[in-house]
């Protein structure tokens, strides 16, 4: 059935034929995979309804690569594996949906020279980076090659569109909690201080503190902690000091933690309170049950990979915060 006597669009197709824009305009610009059934409805189509696609749009429509880059941390421990891998399965329901693939790219301290690659071969149509730095050079690489990019967490140029979950009020929250449970001394256990995220957990944690009348104890605040050896130093420090409780900003670091008080004979919690500001299955099987926040990483993945999609196609896109996460109190801190 042919359309009114008016210039027909790719989303008037879409519509018609109750399929994708991507997979239009790979109809049209023969580039990407489409089946051989679906490009010959849609060449009937739009030759049935006189299409004349604007010169360009298709000129944009033949150079896209239907590819979003998903970029990843060469240093990751294998603790932070589940979350990268949840995040990449809630982005690859949006992408698939709309029949883009994801590639996988490595980035490692300074050298960005995979995806710098795949940038300057035109692989990919965007980048989503998966951790945001206070040092980063992906991102001003990015900046630099006006390359659409959406970065997960926050950052502290204004340049970079992001989405993160609202970790500062979480840490805030659960901070205020164990600080009004008569838990007098809080100690803090953080990673590495070129991550915005061990920043975004300080600053929520000593909110937290601020709001339950209380302040941050620097004796009792070590941050750039990596190793069990160090946690095992901290945690006889902290003692001495008098710590009713250690906070660790994530749970490769509650991990550690666990097990250095098992080391030590310290009991959770009759002689020390553990929580952490990161919950995963590393935590699940914990004795006593950890306390913990709880954030959706596939949620993160889902809306970084709404975002990426949305500025490909040329839309206005601003920063997202995800409010939606769980103070999770369990054993650990009673």
């Amino acid at each position: 059935m042919k359309t009114e006597n008016r210039k027909i669009t790719i989303d008037d197709v879409a519509r018609a034929l109750n399929i994708s824009k991507t997979t239009v305009s790979r109809a049209i610009s023969g580039k990407g995979r489409v089946g051989e059934k679906t490009r010959n409805m849609v060449m009937e189509y739009i030759k049935e309804n006189n299409y004349r696609p604007n010169p360009i749009a298709k000129g944009l429509a033949e150079s896209r690569t239907y590819n979003i880059a998903v970029v990843w941390p060469a240093d990751y421990d294998y603790m932070d594996l589940p979350f990268f891998q949840r995040c990449v399965v809630g982005m690859n329901k949006i992408t698939s949906a709309n029949d883009m693939d994801i590639l996988i790219c490595m980035t490692r301290g300074e050298d960005i020279g995979e995806l710098a690659r795949i940038v300057e071969n035109k692989k990919a149509d965007g980048v989503i980076l998966t951790r945001t730095l206070i040092e980063d050079p992906a991102a001003d690489y990015l900046i630099s090659r006006g390359f659409p990019f959406v970065s997960i967490g926050t950052s502290t140029n204004d340049e970079i569109i992001t989405v993160d979950n609202n970790n500062f009020d979480a840490c805030r929250e659960l901070t205020a909690i164990l600080a009004t449970q008569k838990t007098k001394k809080l100690a803090l256990l953080g990673g590495d201080p070129n991550h915005v995220i061990t920043h975004t957990r300080y600053k929520g944690f000593e909110a937290g503190l601020k709001q339950a009348g209380a302040r941050v104890n620097e004796k009792l605040v070590n941050l750039g902690v990596n190793t069990e050896r160090r946690v095992s130093e901290l945690l006889n420090e902290y003692m001495k000091l008098g710590a009713e409780c250690i906070i660790c900003m994530d749970d490769m670091l509650c991990d550690m933690l666990i097990r250095c008080c098992r080391n030590e004979g310290v009991d959770i919690p009759g002689d020390l309170r553990i929580a952490s500001f990161y919950d995963s299955k590393l935590l699940a099987n914990s004795d006593p049950p950890i306390t913990s926040l709880h954030f959706d990483d596939f949620m993160i993945g889902q809306r970084a990979a709404e975002m990426i999609l949305r500025l490909t196609n040329g839309d206005e896109v601003e920063k997202e915060v995800i409010d939606e996460y769980e103070v999770i109190l369990k054993g650990s801190t009673k």
